[in-house]
């Protein structure tokens, strides 16, 4: 058989398997309904009429959040692929970027949530001239944006990232005048003004926090911050009205809430950061009580 297949070209493991195989096998992948097929892309271009800008990762996340609501089986990413080139809703491969020639061999994201938050700026230009700045506090584990702050004009004031800072520790820990006793959170931040005023590290510190700031010109050590404001100028920004400041501010909460809620994150197993936490917070309370059936 070596030599059959050496002068035919063929592999020996792909002619065993063919010698083996049983008379009523079949193709699995001819035998594929069209209709099905139908079915899919129905449900991934319902998927993908908000938000065009999600590949086909998160477009199959999002089918397959639907259909286990619906008590439907799931599908593979590979047939989401396969689906979708065939009815060109890929999206064109993004530029590669140029790296920093700055080592950076640390680690931003933890492991646990309420181990580090960070926080950045950006704007937001309107077509009327006016600019919006926005700034955000969010989780570096579970990536959900716990608190933010927007306004018109240029520059990052320090008074809303304090009111941002109070938001996000009651947001996580309820009325509290600082985090409980047994946590240590830092807040990862940039060197900007807003950040490390003498008024904004005392607050931080009354609440229980550690300020942490980046290396100067180093924005890859912040970054879960700098991938969040892509991410948001992507999937959110690019789709907005953009008209004016009042316009802006207003679309502003809806797509905040879109992106903790529903937004799958690749880092989360494709899931949203309060989808991830919910389940989190449910694997936490079943712990106790499997550990109880071992001792017993």
């Amino acid at each position: 058989m070596k030599v059959v297949c050496q002068a035919l070209g063929l592999a020996r493991s792909h002619i065993q398997t063919l010698k083996h195989r049983s008379s009523c096998w079949s193709d699995g992948r001819k035998g594929r309904m069209p209709a099905a097929d139908e079915q899919l892309l129905q449900e991934i271009r319902e998927q993908l009429a908000e938000l065009p800008s999600y590949g086909y990762r998160r477009a199959c996340a999002l089918v397959n959040r639907q259909r286990s609501a619906d008590g439907l089986p799931r599908v593979n990413v590979k047939r989401v692929y396969r689906v979708m080139a065939a009815n060109a809703l890929l999206l064109p491969r993004a530029p590669r970027r140029r790296h920093s020639s700055r080592k950076h061999d640390g680690k931003v994201i933890v492991a646990a949530s309420n181990t580090r938050w960070c926080s950045d700026g950006f704007e937001i230009k309107c077509d009327s001239g006016q600019t919006v700045t926005a700034t955000f506090a969010k989780d570096c584990c579970d990536r959900e944006v716990m608190a933010w702050r927007a306004w018109e004009g240029k520059g990052l004031p320090g008074e809303p990232v304090r009111e941002m800072l109070i938001e996000a520790v009651e947001q996580r820990f309820g009325a509290v005048d600082a985090i409980p006793q047994g946590y240590t959170l830092e807040f990862l931040t940039d060197n900007g003004g807003a950040y490390i005023a003498h008024d904004t590290r005392h607050i931080a510190r009354s609440l229980g926090l550690t300020p942490v700031n980046t290396p100067v010109c180093s924005p890859q050590s912040n970054g879960v911050a700098e991938s969040f404001v892509n991410t948001f100028r992507r999937d959110y920004l690019s789709r907005m009205d953009l008209s004016d400041a009042a316009t802006v501010m207003a679309q502003l909460p809806a797509a905040f809430e879109h992106f903790n809620e529903v937004h799958p994150h690749s880092g989360l197993k494709m899931k949203s950061p309060r989808e991830y936490r919910r389940q989190s917070s449910e694997q936490r309370q079943d712990r106790p009580i499997d550990q109880a059936l071992t001792c017993a």
